[in-house]
């Protein structure tokens, strides 16, 4: 996590000081539901809410000492709660702890993803209808096909990321486990009640098995989540670039007053917001594998995936809230440029209406072979000679012998390419 792509948010979920106080309330449901249960004093349960606390400069004190981070916190603990400590982590071991903090940091991070995402659609959803019926040309390859519009495109993009909200919405479902279960998760010395009542407490599901640590399917799931999450960011931002080449011009972020461009070129308005997003989807991506590789531990558990999460979760979770929210703004003030889109559409001639006269000459009797032969004779003639593809089509005796001027005129309408728009739009905002 570095300032320069986060946002407070995000990173207080990560801060020492939230952590310790996730601990704090795990262990202290965990004593109430032994004061339940009769195994301590209800009076002792009480003691430790009320007075439990916890100093984070301690505790890394204690640490390097101790060398064990839920030692040193436990410790802390006890400095302020006094003797009824004894009964703090009865039966637990840190995995207890650690596991069941770090979820719940996820599913945190999680509902803000989420509203991220739904801020994103709302967005989105605004500027497909603004822009429903501004035609441009679709492409393939980068080259021109048939006419799209760029309302299409957005909602194109609404419903990928309706898709994304989806998955984070699971993701965070499936992330929502605690594991109170002891050593090797037998519960050899805390009966499973105490779990049950710590995961209810905080809003969890109870884990069904917990080798002494939570199964990272689960947090591999996650992982894979944000990265689909981000690559779908890459995917738009890639798109915004293209079409800002100063070749195309048909959309363009929003260039504040007094911003700069290039230290060397004062003419230079570049899109490196969408820049800035195709990079920090790189990164939420690259941290998608090694949470796959922490499925595989050793038995009932090693702490090889530990170093990773520690890492990871922050990294991923920030760097992707920030790229969502930087994504909401570039799409909201977005200049998008219709006259440009239409006139970048003209530049071949008609030729994005070459599959229409194609299908017409079809219907006329012509072999589908002998129709493309025919329709791309003269659609060269277009691309290497600057020629009128209409005009072209007329002057050949062997199109015009099927295809009177009115009929390859006709298939000239633009409308004919927007007709099911409204269908489009119906299946994707319902």
């Amino acid at each position: 996590m570095i300032p320069r792509y986060s946002r407070e948010v995000m990173t207080a979920i990560w801060q020492p000081q939230t952590k310790f106080r996730i601990w704090f309330e795990i262990e202290a449901h965990a004593c109430d539901a032994l004061a339940d249960l009769g195994i301590i004093p209800k009076e002792s349960a009480r003691i430790i809410w009320e007075k439990g606390n916890f100093d984070v400069d301690r505790i890394d004190e204690i640490e390097r000492e101790v060398k064990h981070d839920v030692i040193a916190f436990l410790t802390s603990l006890a400095e302020y709660i006094g003797p009824e400590a004894r009964f703090v982590h009865q039966g637990m071991t840190s995995s207890d702890i650690l596991d069941t903090c770090f979820n719940i940091q996820l599913v945190r991070a999680c509902d803000i993803l989420i509203d991220d995402v739904e801020k994103l659609l709302v967005v989105l959803k605004r500027r497909a209808y603004e822009h429903k019926l501004d035609v441009c040309i679709g492409r393939s390859h980068g080259i021109h096909a048939e006419p799209v519009t760029f309302g299409l495109k957005m909602a194109e993009a609404y419903a990928e990321f309706d898709r994304n909200l989806t998955r984070l919405q699971n993701a965070r479902a499936e992330i929502a486990t605690c594991a109170i279960s002891g050593a090797v998760g037998t519960f050899a010395n805390i009966d499973p009640r105490v779990e049950e009542h710590v995961a209810k407490s905080l809003g969890l599901e109870v884990e069904p098995v917990s080798t002494q640590i939570i199964p990272r399917d689960r947090h591999a799931m996650f992982f894979v989540t944000l990265g689909v999450v981000a690559s779908s960011i890459e995917r738009l931002a890639t798109e915004i670039r293209h079409l800002q080449r100063t070749e195309v011009l048909e959309v363009e972020e929003f260039f504040s007053k007094g911003q700069k461009g290039s230290s060397a070129m004062p003419h230079k308005r570049n899109p490196v917001l969408t820049e800035n997003l195709t990079g920090l989807a790189r990164l939420v991506r690259g941290m998608a594998l090694p949470a796959m590789e922490n499925v595989a531990l050793w038995h009932e558990r090693d702490i090889s995936h530990s170093s990773v999460e520690r890492m990871i979760g922050p990294d991923a979770t920030v760097t992707l809230d920030f790229a969502l929210t930087r994504l909401t703004g570039v799409m909201d003030r977005l200049v998008v440029y219709p006259d440009n889109m239409r006139a970048n559409m003209d530049k071949l001639g008609g030729l994005h209406n070459s599959q229409r006269i194609l299908l017409a000459l079809t219907q006329a009797g012509v072999s589908r072979e002998d129709s493309y032969r025919l329709v791309q004779r003269n659609a060269m003639k277009v691309w290497e000679q600057g020629a009128d593809f209409a005009a072209e089509l007329k002057a050949d005796p062997e199109v015009s012998a099927r295809l009177s001027d009115a009929e390859i005129e006709d298939k000239f309408d633009l409308g004919y390419h927007l007709k099911h728009v409204d269908t489009i739009f119906n299946r994707v905002f319902k």
